[in-house]
């Protein structure tokens, strides 16, 4: 009876969403990866072109300051589309892996690299994908990316845009910002100056075998006030939650985030005025967002990403036999994770926001 009960009670968690759901499945070296979407309207234009310049943007090897894995990251709709429109049905995504080498972590069957997920899984399943990590290799975020961009057919009142803030500890000048800038360097960055420095930051790391830290900040304007639903439907609660299931993230704040425990109440609140169809804020240290509710002002999140676990650095750990030892990670690895987390920070809002939007037309009509 005790094994029965412990049989029923497994279960995974590999689907985010409540409306519109998505589930990613797939492995760093296993054959593809991919996602399945459910819950999608029908009737929305989409395509393998419409999804393929995300993938674009999160692609490994694009730079010198990523993996240098080499995998094109091309997308197969294998159903749910129709003549170009979505049907209603479960919209199925792939992406094939062509670049593996997985003789590269024969070192990492035998001892944990601190830092990653290789002895929780361990001490969990019993047995682990050592190859890449398996599923808490941040390889996995592509299916993301891939599901995030059908999302954002579900909005297009929705405008996202996610860029990174700071690297290694050195961060952006708020004066210098300039969206233009996002794409014309390789750290998805909106100042030119600290684009330039990160370029030094990042290369010293990677040549000394090690890795680097970042935060992401994004933005989605044209989010509608009424989304979210408390209280356990919370759209800060919803972002908090997809954007920590993000490999590699360790902190997350909306607004004013932990600044705002430094503020006084009066600092701290947007105040407001009469506007033309509805109160116009003067300040967003709520970041969109009021009682788990949207306001109608621009929703900011701000995403930390821990250094790549992966490095060549010899770092102490012990073996599955409990042995002391130190591991140095071989193979091909970001040295900085985050710069690469841009377009999957993107993607994990416009997945939140679809669902958020599908709930509230539900609720409210």
């Amino acid at each position: 009876m005790q094994a029965k009960s412990r049989h029923r009670c497994r279960m995974s968690f590999n689907t985010f969403g409540r409306v519109f759901r998505f589930t990613t499945w797939g492995e760093s070296h296993g054959p593809a990866l991919g996602a399945v979407v459910d819950g999608c309207p029908p009737g929305l234009a989409l395509s393998e072109t419409d999804i393929q310049p995300f993938l674009d943007k999160r692609r490994p090897g694009s730079s010198r300051f990523t993996t240098q894995r080499q995998e094109p990251d091309a997308v197969r709709i294998l159903s749910g589309v129709f003549e170009g429109r979505t049907t209603g049905t479960p919209i199925s995504l792939m992406i094939e892996n062509v670049d593996q080498r997985s003789k590269d972590y024969s070192d990492v069957a035998k001892a944990y690299r601190p830092g990653h997920a290789d002895y929780s899984y361990d001490a969990k399943y019993g047995f682990r994908d050592y190859r890449g990590g398996g599923r808490s290799s941040a390889r996995e975020t592509a299916a993301r990316v891939a599901a995030g961009a059908v999302a954002r057919a579900v909005i297009p009142e929705v405008e996202i845009m996610a860029y990174v803030v700071e690297i290694g500890g050195d961060a952006i000048n708020r004066d210098n910002f300039e969206a233009s800038q996002i794409g014309k360097n390789p750290f998805f960055c909106p100042d030119e100056a600290a684009a330039g420095r990160w370029e030094k930051l990042v290369d010293d790391a990677r040549k000394a075998g090690s890795s680097l830290g970042a935060v992401v900040e994004c933005v989605a304007t044209g989010v509608p006030a009424g989304w979210g639903a408390p209280l356990y439907a919370k759209l800060d609660s919803e972002l908090a939650a997809a954007m920590m299931s993000i490999n590699a993230v360790k902190a997350v704040e909306i607004g004013a985030g932990f600044a705002a425990a430094r503020l006084r109440g009066e600092d701290n609140a947007d105040p407001m005025r009469p506007g033309s169809n509805a109160p116009e804020f003067m300040a967003n240290n709520a970041g969109g967002i009021a009682g788990g509710i949207s306001t109608g002002q621009p929703v900011v999140v701000r995403v930390a990403f821990k250094p790549t676990s992966s490095i060549l650095t010899p770092v102490d750990t012990v073996t599955r036999d409990g042995e002391a030892t130190e591991i140095v990670t071989k193979g091909r690895h970001d040295p900085c994770v985050g710069i690469r987390g841009a377009p999957v920070v993107e993607a994990m809002m416009a997945l939140v926001l679809a669902d958020q939007k599908l709930l509230h037309r539900a609720q409210c009509g």
